[in-house]
């Protein structure tokens, strides 16, 4: 087979980690090369962040049509028109596709290869009946549906994110197993279409990796909303008879069986790799993915990784941050190390829950008595109350100090709001600091400062109080 001239980088994969990686190697001068077996954009644009927003979106308008009679505006009863619903869904698809399409990435200099990449040494690749080689090469080959060993599943005809957005009819029944961000951001959106929902979860709490509190606060509202959910709840067995789909548990008060027309399978995301051949390259793959150093360079020199192939923060933007580090990293000296101690989380729910740093629980568990927790309630924040967003609440949680590690927010735009604690933790801007910085008013993230706030009047006590009171009285 005819070997080309060597490129300076090849990256595999053409997600959110591949593309920031070659555009960010090509703007440099690099020569690259881009290999992508199926189509570019990867899981966020086909079957994540974009058509799963979308999605939401039109849910929430059909929401928001029967919510309107709060404000004395009434409407008709909204009608869902499932296949238009969808075709938005694929509308908002094609019109972001062209920022990631093959054309543009030829345009930055970028040599797209279309095809699957085997390592058939450390740093060379074959890609059909074509060999190529590089100086660097990254994996960002992303992560696909992670099946759980369910016995009859694999005869059942389930979903997942990777083909749900596919869906012609509009299920009557749709049963959701697992109580993760995928799940329950489609769990909600179905019903609000009109679905019934059944949402299916072995743990005893949904979004394993939320605060207790907010997690519980909207499971309240999902149930509210009409979901059912089912916690405790251990699937063992999967049927499929005449089109309808039962799921057969075993739990700590006996058996159920859950009955319905679709099914969805979220119960997380596992690495692409199996293709890829990474013996004949000696990197080392363990259960979260792709092994990588602080820098993310693999167990073998030259070889990079980055995205939802490293694990186990399976988000857009941390691939997206994986990938610069990557660039910089593979070509410049000075090596910079990750840091994932400030990473936000958002579930796109409504309300939407989102977080940064530890919860409530992790931060006793590892400081003890010198955690403090601030909470200020939409229900009193004067912006939510107007829109008549008032479910959740602000949670800060820090030390006695006021350095805060962790933010929680649940409410109306959180995924916009986390941000401001993001980087209030990233720069050591203390409870204090943020406490007194003046907000718009009336606003969403003016609650985050009244959260704050409450951090600085908890310090006026004792003498401070004394001293205050005599200057105020003299």
């Amino acid at each position: 087979m005819p070997t080309s001239d060597p490129y300076d980088i090849i990256v595999i994969g053409g997600g959110t980690a591949g593309l920031v990686t070659a555009a960010g190697s090509a703007g440099i001068g690099a020569r690259v090369a881009l290999i992508e077996r199926d189509r570019m954009g990867g899981e966020c644009l086909w079957s994540g962040c974009v058509p799963s927003k979308a999605l939401i979106a039109a849910s929430r308008a059909t929401h928001d049509a029967s919510a309107a009679a709060q404000f004395g505006v009434h409407t008709r009863g909204a009608q869902v028109e499932f296949d238009r619903v969808m075709n938005w869904v694929n509308d908002v698809q094609r019109r972001i596709a062209p920022h990631d399409s093959p054309e543009r990435f030829r345009s930055l200099g970028v040599d797209v290869i279309a095809g699957e990449a085997r390592f058939s040494g450390e740093r060379a690749l074959t890609v059909g009946d074509r060999s190529i080689a590089a100086k660097r090469v990254v994996i960002a080959s992303g992560s696909k549906a992670a099946i759980p060993p369910i016995d009859g599943l694999a005869n059942v005809r389930f979903l997942t994110n990777d083909t749900i957005f596919s869906l012609e009819r509009q299920p009557k029944t749709l049963l959701v197993l697992g109580a993760g961000p995928i799940g329950l951001e489609l769990a909600q959106a179905f019903s609000r279409l009109g679905t019934r929902v059944q949402v299916i979860e072995a743990a005893p709490q949904l979004l394993a990796n939320e605060d207790h509190e907010l997690a519980q606060l909207l499971g309240d509202r999902l149930r509210a909303e009409g979901v059912e959910i089912h916690l405790n709840t251990v699937i063992r067995r999967a049927v499929q008879r005449d089109g309808i789909i039962e799921l057969h548990a075993g739990n700590a008060t006996g058996g159920s069986v859950f009955e319905g027309d679709a099914l969805l399978v979220a119960t997380g995301r596992t690495p692409s790799l199996a293709s890829l051949d990474l013996n004949n390259a000696g990197v080392q793959v363990a259960k979260d993915g792709v092994v990588v150093d602080e820098h993310l360079q693999t167990t073998s020199r030259g070889v990079w990784a980055a995205g939802d192939c490293v694990g186990p923060l399976r988000f857009t933007h941390v691939a997206d941050y994986q990938a610069r580090m990557v660039v910089r990293n593979a070509f410049f000296p000075f090596r910079a190390r990750v840091d994932y101690s400030v990473v936000p989380w958002v579930t796109f729910t409504e309300p939407e829950l989102a977080h940064v740093g530890l919860t409530e629980n992790q931060a006793r568990e590892r400081m003890g008595n010198d955690v403090r927790v601030w909470r200020r309630p939409f229900a009193d924040v004067d912006r939510a109350i107007v829109d008549g967003h008032t479910e959740g609440l602000v949670k800060l949680i820090t030390n006695r100090r006021g350095r805060i590690v962790g933010g929680h927010i649940l409410g109306y735009g959180a995924g916009n709001m986390i941000g401001e604690i993001v980087l209030a933790m990233k720069h050591g801007i203390s409870a204090t600091a943020f406490g007194n910085t003046m907000h718009a008013y009336p606003t969403y993230p003016d609650a985050i400062r009244q959260a704050a706030e409450g951090y600085t009047k908890s310090r006026f006590t004792g003498p401070v109080k004394r001293i205050a009171k005599w200057l105020a009285t003299r």
